[in-house]
Order: C-alpha cells, then sequence, then structure tokens
C-alpha cells in the first residue's frame, strides 16, 4: 500500500514539472514597460506590414532623404528648403553644390568669353561704312580712328582717357618710323586695350611706288608691331588715302582689311588748326549710321574729343569695336 502511494506521488510531480516547462512567457512580460508607444508602434506596423526593425531604420534614415516640394512648403526652416543637407559632410549634396552650380557657371563665362571674342558683328561696305553683319547689332554706330602716330605721350594719353571715359574703342594707324622712335607709346595703345592698324612705314603716297616698295612699306609695319606687342595689325590705310590695286593686293597678301574713311573731321587742314569746335562741326555735319571716321594725334582734335563723343551719343550713336569688324569688305 505504501509502495503503490509513493508511485502515485511521483508521478505526480513529473506530470507538474513538464507542465511548468512548457508553459509560454506571457505577451505581457515584452510590453507592459511602456503600453502606449508599443501598442500605438505595434499597430502602425502591423497596418504596413512592417516590422518594428523596419519603423526605426526609416525614422533614422528619414532626415538624410530630400523632402518633396509639399515638404519644403510645409516646413519653410528646414534646411532642405536651401538645398542644403543637415549633414555638412554629406558627399552628395557637396558634390551637387560644386558639379551643379560652380562649375557650370565656369564652363558658361568660359564660353561667354569665347564667344565675346570671336564675334564679328560688323563688316565694311565698298563705301567704307561700318554695316551691320547680324540683326541684333545696331545700325546707328561709327568707327573712330586716329592716324600719323604715335607721337607724344601726354596727347597720346588725353586721347586714351577720353576713349575710356566714354567706353569707346578706336582703331590707331601707325607709321613705322615712329613705331621706331616711341615703341612705348605703340605698348601703351595696346595695353589701354585700343587697336593698331597699319598706315604704312614712312607715310608716303603708296599709289606712287613700285611694287617692291609698297611690299617693303606694308610688311615691314606688319613686322614692329608683331615685335613690338605680339599681334599684327588687321586693318590698313593707306596715307593720304591714295591707294589702287598694287596696295590692295599686298594688303590682302598681309591679311589686312583696306580702308579709307567715310567721314573726314579735317582735322589735319588749315581751316581747323587750333579750332576744336571746327572739327566737332566737320563730324557733325557728315554724320551718318556707319560713319568711319578719321581723326589725327593732333592738340585740337585732343581738346575737341571729349565733346565730339558727348555730342555723337546724345544723337543716339554707339562706337563700334574695331574687333568686332569682319576681315574681309563686303
Amino acid at each position: 500500500m505504501v509502495k503503490q502511494t509513493a508511485v502515485l506521488l511521483l508521478a505526480a510531480c513529473l506530470t507538474l514539472t513538464a507542465c511548468s516547462q512548457s508553459e509560454p512567457v506571457p505577451e505581457s512580460t515584452e510590453t507592459s514597460s511602456q503600453p502606449g508607444q508599443q501598442e500605438d508602434s505595434g499597430a502602425s506596423n502591423e497596418a504596413s506590414g512592417q516590422s518594428p526593425e523596419d519603423t526605426m531604420k526609416d525614422q533614422t534614415e528619414t532626415p538624410t532623404v530630400a523632402p518633396s516640394t509639399g515638404d519644403r512648403q510645409d516646413s519653410p526652416a528646414s534646411s532642405e528648403e536651401s538645398g542644403t543637407s543637415n549633414d555638412p559632410q554629406d558627399p552628395a549634396t557637396e558634390g551637387e553644390d560644386h558639379q551643379g552650380e560652380a562649375e557650370p557657371r565656369k564652363k558658361n563665362t568660359d564660353q561667354g568669353e569665347q564667344t565675346e571674342a570671336a564675334v564679328m558683328r560688323y563688316h565694311m561696305n565698298k563705301v567704307y561704312n561700318i554695316v551691320p553683319s547680324e540683326e541684333s547689332a545696331p545700325e546707328k554706330v561709327v568707327l573712330l580712328t586716329f592716324d600719323d602716330g604715335p607721337k607724344e605721350e601726354e596727347m597720346l594719353l588725353q586721347l586714351l582717357d577720353t576713349l575710356d571715359k566714354h567706353d569707346a574703342k578706336a582703331i590707331f594707324f601707325v607709321n613705322g618710323y615712329r613705331v621706331e622712335e616711341n615703341p612705348e607709346l605703340l605698348k601703351l595703345i595696346h595695353d589701354r586695350g585700343q587697336t593698331i592698324g597699319n598706315h604704312s612705314w614712312d607715310h608716303i603716297d603708296l599709289k606712287k611706288e613700285n611694287p617692291a616698295s609698297v611690299k617693303q612699306q606694308i610688311e615691314d609695319v606688319q613686322q614692329i608691331v608683331e615685335q613690338e606687342i605680339g599681334v599684327k595689325p588687321r586693318f590698313f590705310r593707306p596715307p593720304f588715302g591714295s591707294g589702287g590695286d598694287t596696295v590692295k593686293q599686298t594688303a590682302k597678301e598681309n591679311d589686312l582689311l583696306f580702308m579709307t574713311w567715310s567721314n573726314g573731321s579735317l582735322d589735319w587742314d588749315a581751316s581747323t588748326r587750333n579750332k576744336p569746335e571746327a572739327v566737332i562741326r566737320n563730324v557733325m555735319e557728315q554724320l551718318h549710321p556707319g560713319s568711319n571716321i578719321l581723326m589725327h594725334e593732333l592738340p585740337w582734335t585732343v581738346d575737341a574729343l571729349d565733346e565730339l563723343l558727348t555730342q555723337l551719343k546724345s544723337k543716339g550713336y554707339g562706337f563700334v569695336n574695331p574687333e568686332e569688324i569682319e576681315p574681309e569688305m563686303k
């Protein structure tokens, strides 16, 4: 009887032990610490099909994701609105800043400079007027030119200062013998952004010269100018406006645009000597769109220039940059 009782007690103990090991842990032990937060999170995760780990990952990564346009409007104070990242070391943002803005501006600037240097907006016609080559180029313009230099520094500086004051460019047609005497003045003209033209070496009537002399008179100037400033002239004006087939052909062979003028100031004539007002009057009386104005490095022309350019602008005229004139007559 005692033995039977002991067996029953042993069996009961084994049964109780087995039940205790197989009983599941209550769910409340994982969620009871923050029931409201975990329950809300759980409901949200279940509805979206995401696990809590996915939600935490999303919450961590969201600040680094660029928001939509609507997000920027809803949060105007956010750093994304200004196009910058919260992380100053964000490599993607740094790449966008430098490649999306700075580099294109540099390229555009470079392209703009190249285009500006290459644009030929005007050409010269057969009566030596300057004519627009494209519709966007203004028609009411004049070409300013000064012959027979370079002579004196003081006079030249006044001319250059007046041109700068009016933001005007001109061609300075130089003689070779004067360049040889005053190479520093040639460099001054070039350094101040003005254009050098060829006016022969000795200022003689080339129409009366033989072909060999014409060639030497023109080409020696090309050579000395290039030697002093590094570039050859592109424009040629014969002394006294006296040319001919030989002179024109020699100029062409040296890539020079042959020209005389279409508006004479007569500043070289005795009637205008020491009379700046006469220089101005002569130019204004002949004024027309495309005027190719002949002037010289003379004291009364220097005195007249400021008022002359002022009057030209008051009439609606601009000043052609010689570098925008095509190399061939049309």
